[in-house]
């Protein structure tokens, strides 16, 4: 009896190491990707769509491609509400998920507060077209990737675009430009930039912050219409952008001399202002609309399999094709980490960062991804962590957005200045210094 027993309980531990074994190789074969998000509060129209793009691309790519190399991609999510503190809550509980790859804050205050645990938890922050604008500095942010833009390159594209329409930079001399700004570290990171440009220009920069979520703006819009500033610039986020744009057409301010950033530049932004917003302009960081070959393959593997995260009708709208574009890239990352460190392998947060440093998305390469008009090619260093700084300018038509033509470059001779010295700063303030040239390769 007593030998009957040991066998049965030998058999149950064997079992249960077996059972064991196979949890961890079924880890051991899964990416995964936290998704810091928020659904709830005030900002919730502009950060759900853009949660989830992020997540039917993750779908698609299982569902299309069997993951990268036949690694399962598994995620996440966890609602920030935009809180910094809970976003660091959301960080700390997910960083240690077996097999975790990036982490893309969705907030500049968020990404202020985990700049500095990321390089002792060696899991790299992606903040595309937001974040710390001098952490296109590689040698300085090892593990910050502001992809595709900040906001030093967003006002300096706005600035070249308004002197443009003046019919040169030189007619900015002796203007007045308001910055209506959403008052975080989001909201005021443009303003360096644009102190520079005004010195160099001449023309007046009159700041105008307003108190998150910015529901209540009648204050800031007397001083617009008091001071008549020939442009406005909108710094905003979420009900902030509509309120705006409800309160210039309430003091008449002209919406044609009113720019907005890429994040004031998206459907909840102006659909229920209409032909209000009508002559409104933007940035257009990426294209949208249903047409691009990989938001038909969402459609295909992912929706009309009845496993979309959101409304169909959503697909393809400006902020959804946003979170699609940077799942997009931390998946090239992690491909690019095993062409290096072994193709079918779970990368680590460290072996991801590599791949986030040596990405070289052509436009052959966006083609093939299903990318082609939807993004401009990408190519990161060691020393530029931001990859393209390219962007154009959309107006609202009452209806819909109509993109520009033109594609605009910030100004490297300006900004590199800027971002040297910044970093610098920054790591004297923390006492740390610039990485060698041979940790390029590690």
């Amino acid at each position: 009896m007593k030998l009957s027993k040991i066998v049965i309980a030998a058999a149950i531990v064997a079992a249960g190491a077996s059972a064991l074994s196979t949890s961890a190789f079924a880890q051991a074969k899964e990416q995964f990707f936290p998704l810091l998000s928020y659904r709830t509060g005030p900002y919730a129209p502009n950060g759900t769509p853009w949660a989830n793009g992020k997540q039917d691309y993750i779908k698609m790519v299982n569902a299309r491609d069997g993951g990268i190399n036949g690694v399962k991609l598994t995620f996440e999510e966890c609602e920030t509400g935009y809180a910094t503190d809970r976003g660091v809550e959301c960080y700390e509980r997910l960083k240690s998920k077996p097999g975790v790859s990036l982490i893309d804050p969705q907030s500049t205050g968020i990404t202020f507060a985990l700049t500095e645990k990321a390089p002792a938890d060696k899991i790299p922050l992606m903040t595309l077209g937001y974040g710390l604008s001098v952490s296109q500095d590689g040698m300085a942010f090892k593990w910050n990737f502001p992809f595709m833009g900040s906001y030093w390159t967003g006002a300096d594209i706005l600035l070249q675009h308004i002197g443009k329409g003046l019919g040169g930079m030189d007619k900015l001399k002796g203007k007045k430009i308001a910055l209506v700004y959403h008052d975080s570290p989001f909201g005021k990171e443009p303003i360096p930039l644009l102190q520079e440009r005004a010195k160099m220009h001449g023309f007046e920069l009159q700041l105008l912050p307003v108190t998150a979520p910015g529901v209540e703006q009648k204050a800031t819009w007397l001083q617009v219409r008091q001071s008549r500033p020939d442009f406005v610039m909108l710094w905003g986020w979420g009900v902030m952008n509509s309120t705006a744009l409800k309160e210039a057409q309430a003091t008449g301010y002209p919406r044609e001399k009113m720019y907005g950033v890429w994040w004031a530049g998206a459907e909840p932004d102006v659909r229920d202002v209409g032909e209000g917003a009508k002559g409104y302009n933007a940035l257009a960081l990426n294209g949208s609309g249903q047409q691009p070959k990989v938001i038909q393959d969402i459609l295909k593997h992912v929706h009309d399999k009845g496993q979309g995260t959101g409304p169909k009708d959503e697909v393809g709208s400006v902020l959804y094709t946003r979170g699609v574009i940077i799942q997009m890239l931390s998946i090239e990352a992690v491909r690019r980490a095993q062409e290096r460190f072994g193709k079918g392998k779970v990368m680590t947060g460290e072996q991801v960062r590599w791949g986030l440093e040596n990405l070289a998305l052509d436009q052959k390469k966006l083609d093939a991804l299903g990318f082609n008009g939807v993004m401009r090619p990408l190519s990161t260093s060691c020393v530029d962590h931001m990859g393209s700084t390219w962007a154009r300018v959309q107006t609202w038509d009452g209806k819909k957005w109509n993109i520009g033509a033109d594609w605009y470059q910030a100004d490297e001779m300006i900004l590199k200045p800027m971002v040297k010295t910044g970093s610098d700063k920054y790591l004297g303030d923390k006492k740390m210094q610039r990485r060698e040239a041979a940790d390029c390769q590690s």
